[in-house]
C-alpha cells in the first residue's frame, strides 16, 4: 500500500569520479568535464560533472529500491545546478498524488548536494 505524502528511502548514488568516467565513456561522451576536476574548472565548472542522464538513472533507481515491481512511465526532471563527481548527493522522494483506479503515481524527487542544496528536482510517474 502507498500512502500519500509517503516519504520513500533516501537513496546515495554512487557519484565517485570513476563512475562517472566509466558511465560517459560507456555513452560516447568523452569530453573532460565528465572525467577531470581540473579541466571542468576550465569549462566553468565547480569539478567534474555527473551527466544528466546518469542523474535520471539514479533517480529510477532510488524508486526501484523503494518498489522493485514498479513501472516508471515518465520523469520529467529540472537541472537547477550540476552536480558535481566526488561528491555526497542524496536523493528523496515523496508520494504526492496517487490515482487508484490507474494503479500511478506520483513522485516528487529531488537530487541534493552534501550542503543540502538542491541540484535536479522533478516529478515521477509510476504504476505500482
Amino acid at each position: 500500500d502507498v500512502e500519500f505524502g509517503e516519504d520513500l528511502p533516501v537513496f546515495e548514488p554512487d557519484t565517485s569520479l570513476e563512475t562517472v568516467k566509466t558511465f560517459a565513456a560507456l555513452i560516447g561522451w568523452f569530453g573532460a568535464r565528465f572525467s577531470d576536476h581540473e579541466a571542468a574548472k576550465k569549462e566553468g565548472f565547480p569539478g567534474a560533472i555527473v551527466p544528466g542522464i546518469l542523474s535520471q538513472g539514479y533517480l529510477v533507481a532510488m524508486i526501484h529500491h523503494w518498489a522493485p515491481q514498479a513501472e516508471v512511465r515518465a520523469i520529467d526532471t529540472i537541472f537547477r545546478a550540476a552536480v558535481i563527481a566526488d561528491e555526497t548527493h542524496q536523493i528523496t522522494g515523496v508520494v504526492t498524488d496517487i490515482n487508484e483506479e490507474d494503479c500511478l503515481v506520483e513522485i516528487d524527487i529531488t537530487v541534493l548536494n552534501g550542503k543540502g542544496e538542491t541540484r535536479v528536482f522533478g516529478t515521477a510517474t509510476v504504476r505500482i
